[in-house]
């Protein structure tokens, strides 16, 4: 998988290979190993923010649809990148990981392949543009 965010910088790097476990290892073993959560410099993370989101008391707005709340933040490495239900997304330099972490309420989340399918099956591919979900 590759992360595929956009930005003006640099390329992202290619998420690292994860080892897999020997066939006809302990099958409870292999239970706790797939239902870990994903850690390390390759994670990516996603947080639904849905209320108004302000940095240094200004408010964040879309730029291209003008949306003022209802906000994917997504965490890779020392990056958060903010994403609107129009798909329009920007990396936030105002926004670190540790407050990124600070936001994380429930530690236990949805695990998707990709970041693509977790965009879409959380519904800021674009479906939702114009579109507030309480």
């Amino acid at each position: 998988m590759t992360l595929v965010l956009r930005t003006t910088d640099r390329p992202a790097e290619p998420t690292p290979v994860l080892p897999v476990l020997p066939a006809g290892t302990d099958p409870l073993l292999q239970l706790e190993y797939e239902t870990q959560p994903p850690s390390g410099p390759g994670a990516t993370r996603c947080l639904s923010h849905s209320r108004e989101l302000a940095l240094r008391g200004i408010p964040v707005m879309c730029s291209a649809c003008r949306a003022r709340r209802d906000w994917l933040l997504i965490n890779h490495g020392r990056n958060v990148w903010v994403c609107c239900r129009c798909s329009n997304q920007w990396l936030e330099p105002e926004i670190s990981r540790a407050d990124f972490d600070a936001l994380i309420a429930i530690p236990d989340g949805t695990t998707y392949p990709s970041v693509e399918q977790g965009l879409a099956a959380l519904g800021f591919d674009g479906a939702f543009a114009s579109t507030y979900l309480d």
